[in-house]
């Protein structure tokens, strides 16, 4: 593991040495940054996320974070002692630490999941529509007549396929909420 201070990361920004930082740190298993600045902290962010060209997500409790929490790809903000600031700053917001591991692993499982399955269905679903318009112009040499009515161009996509992704949004779950903390190897599975 690494620490690193806020004064060390101060000399690192200010000497040009972020490189040899990133290789040290790409060596240990961690890497802890304690006493930093907010300006600091989103500097760290910014500098992994360009970089390594990776996904970042960056965890707070109070308005020293806000500036790391908005330059991560997501933001996660804990309620609590230190005010709200982090939690409107963020995309996430949880109450405590300890719910961490079920957001991460159950919740994002669950959203990955439903995510892929509604592209999916949006894909076919527009398909077999745009193909079934083509292929009626056919019968009316490509006149440019509607099959349909306007309404009912209209209310395909709001009112007569808006039931699916509303069933999958809330009752869709491939894994149990136990099984997904007991094997959380399913996350990765499933990208």
């Amino acid at each position: 593991g690494l620490v690193i201070d806020g004064e060390t990361l101060n000399i690192i920004f200010q000497s040009g040495l972020e490189e040899k930082l990133l290789a040290l740190a790409r060596r240990c298993r961690s890497v802890l940054c304690c006493r930093a600045t907010p300006l600091h902290k989103s500097m760290v962010v910014k500098l992994v996320r360009r970089q390594l060209k990776v996904m970042t997500l960056s965890i707070g409790d109070g308005a020293n974070d806000v500036s790391m929490i908005q330059a991560a790809d997501v933001g996660i903000g804990i309620s609590g002692q230190e005010g709200m600031q982090a939690v409107m700053a963020s995309d996430f917001a949880i109450s405590r630490f300890k719910h961490l591991k079920k957001l991460l692993l159950v919740h994002g499982h669950w959203c990955y999941t439903r995510l892929a399955k509604m592209v999916i269905y949006f894909f076919y679903k527009n398909v077999c529509y745009v193909n079934l318009l083509f292929w009626y112009q056919f019968f009316c040499g490509f006149s440019g007549s509607s099959m349909v009515d306007y309404w009912q161009m209209i209310f395909f996509n709001l009112f007569f396929t808006s039931v699916p992704p509303l069933l999958f949004g809330v009752l869709d779950k491939d894994v149990s909420a136990e099984t997904l903390l007991r094997l959380p190897e399913l996350y990765k599975n499933g990208q």
